[in-house]
């Protein structure tokens, strides 16, 4: 990549550390936020305000995504970071529950800023450059995940937490000034007909991908609500410090390891690549349930950074395969929502396995997930290709 591409990714890659910053930061403190800001003592309303912004970006996505390619993907990502924004004001004066939960639906129908920042990244590079840009994309989110609650911990002393939002807002519109500054694809890009198809096919079709990204998603999501409590109630109990530092160790993992893991990439093993970390994946989150011990937790969660981390990166790069610049932003569109139909998915499911079984049933039924998925696509990756 020349300097100025260089430069391009840095800024769309900062731009959308910020704004998750707030989208991501926030949900941990739902609880306290009902509590002390909107005097609600309905507890479970927590839950299901975490659901809410997930449900109506996996709606909206594909909608906003098409409009991205007909009208532009720089217009359409400086939507998303205003409407992010404004979402962020509402929800920063909202005066009682239902209010809230309306800024947090408007943050889900309009903002969608990582896949509009994909879909921006796909004018600008392609091929393994793009799959390296994404890597980083999911990089600034993994890191947006693991320094937003403990950053926003700090400040939710105030006597209202909920109004951290309205300075929060600040940090979309100042994304947006300089995303305003970036250059918009060339015109001639845009109306330029499709390529003609590689010479090389690319090794998954849009559907496989589409529905190895699902199981992905929904089987590691799947223990992110539990974890908390389950270590706690393991049987060497985790303090809440050891707890939570315990929940990010997969995110920490990804963060060291993701770029040098990605250059080691093997072109036309990329599904064998998926394969292998669904197996490392299902076996990590087993012997999370298996072995609820602080070297077995620590092991398991480090086995499942490396897992989420071979994942992302080798559906990165399948995904960079098949995009094309005209269809970015529906492509990214579709992609975004079926991540986010996984997510909601795995929310329900893990609160039904909870109350039927117990708190190790979401690793359980995760890793059987992964574990067939895991099997499909090592049998698809063992068939030849047709050149």
């Amino acid at each position: 990549m020349s300097l100025d591409t260089r430069r391009v990714v840095a800024t769309i890659m900062v731009c959308h550390f910020v704004a998750a910053f707030a989208a991501l930061g926030m949900p941990p403190f739902f609880a306290l936020i009902l509590e002390r800001s909107l005097h609600s003592d309905a507890a479970y309303l927590a839950g299901w305000l975490y659901i809410v912004p997930v449900f109506f970006t996996a709606v909206s996505s594909p909608w906003w995504g098409r409009l991205a390619d007909r009208y532009g993907k720089k217009p359409l990502l400086l939507r998303a970071q205003l409407g992010l924004a404004a979402s962020f004001l509402l929800a920063g004066f909202a005066p009682d529950a239902a209010t809230f939960a309306l800024a947090l639906a408007l943050q889900g129908l309009l903002g969608g800023t990582f896949a509009a920042s994909n879909a921006y990244l796909a004018t600008v590079v392609s091929g393994a450059a793009l799959s390296r840009s994404l890597d980083l994309m999911q990089w600034s989110a993994r890191a947006a995940l693991v320094a937003a609650p403990a950053g926003l911990g700090v400040l939710m002393t105030i006597e209202s937490p909920l109004e951290l939002y309205r300075y929060l807002a600040l940090l979309p519109l100042a994304a947006a000034v300089l995303i305003a500054r970036l250059p918009s694809p060339p015109a001639s890009a845009a109306a330029k007909p499709a390529a003609r198809a590689p010479a090389v096919a690319p090794e998954a079709r849009a559907n496989q991908i589409y529905a190895a990204q699902f199981a992905f998603i929904f089987a590691t999501v799947l223990t992110f609500p539990y974890f908390v409590p389950f270590a706690q109630a393991a049987s060497q109990p985790a303090s809440l410090a050891m707890a939570g530092l315990l929940f990010g160790v997969p995110h920490l993992v990804y963060l060291l390891c993701a770029v040098p893991l990605s250059r080691r990439l093997v072109p036309g093993r990329l599904l064998a690549t998926l394969a292998l970390s669904f197996l490392v994946l299902a076996g990590a989150l087993a012997a999370q349930a298996l072995l609820p011990t602080l070297a077995g937790l620590t092991a398991g969660r480090l086995a499942m950074g490396l897992g989420m981390t071979l994942g992302f990166i080798s559906l990165h790069a399948l995904i960079a395969a098949i995009v094309t610049r005209e269809r970015a932003g529906r492509t990214f569109g579709w992609f975004e929502s079926n991540a986010k139909w996984g997510a909601v998915g795995a929310g329900v499911i893990a609160g039904a396995a909870v109350q039927a079984i117990d708190l190790r049933a979401p690793f359980f039924i995760g890793a059987a997930v992964l574990l067939a998925a895991g099997a499909y696509l090592g049998a698809v990756a063992a068939q030849p290709r047709n050149p």
